[in-house]
């Protein structure tokens, strides 16, 4: 039986001169069911019912790296994000997985990674809400890198909910 072909992800260097993003996710053996990351943890509705970004705009501004860094709250928790337009998923380090109430080591990871650092596994979570200033998005699928991301990228999965968002010569405007 052929495989589907996996998703492509292009990382984007960080200020410190680290490559660490996602390049490929493996969807072969994808599960039905994610952590949502909120108070408990149990399996939560698919997505094609999610509803539409809610809020105002948000503004972005370009770093002086030339990157898009982002400050997200997710379930009213902050999270500094790199803005991974190539990122299909939201990406969660270990470290950030772990201060929003999940256990790392209690995830299963089954998908296939290939981060900047080497190969990787990850885990599939749902965020209840993340919000970047006033554009908030609730129930986000996201994956929790088990080890070669220093930084949590915010993805597709995120920004794809969005009605749009247009990067200017200063800054990226996020609009739900």
């Amino acid at each position: 039986m052929l495989r589907l072909a996996a998703i492509g992800v292009v990382g984007i260097l960080s200020a410190a001169a680290s490559a660490e993003a996602v390049v490929t996710l493996d969807h072969a053996r994808r599960t039905q069911d994610a952590p949502v990351v909120s108070a408990p943890l149990q399996p939560t509705a698919d997505l094609a019912q999610a509803d539409p970004a809610q809020g105002g705009a948000a503004e972005v501004v370009k770093g002086p790296d030339g990157h898009y860094w982002a400050e997200g709250a997710v379930n009213g928790q902050s999270v500094h994000f790199l803005v991974d337009t190539g990122a299909t998923a939201v990406t969660l380090t270990a470290n950030d997985a772990l201060r929003l109430g999940l256990t790392p080591s209690a995830l299963s990871y089954d998908l296939k990674m290939t981060t900047a650092n080497g190969d990787s596994r990850a885990a599939r979570v749902k965020l209840a809400s993340l919000t970047v200033g006033g554009a908030e998005v609730d129930n986000v699928d996201a994956v929790v890198v088990e080890n070669g991301l220093s930084t949590s990228l915010l993805g597709m999965s995120y920004l794809g909910r969005l009605s749009r968002f247009e990067a200017t010569p200063s800054a990226l405007i996020l609009r739900p």
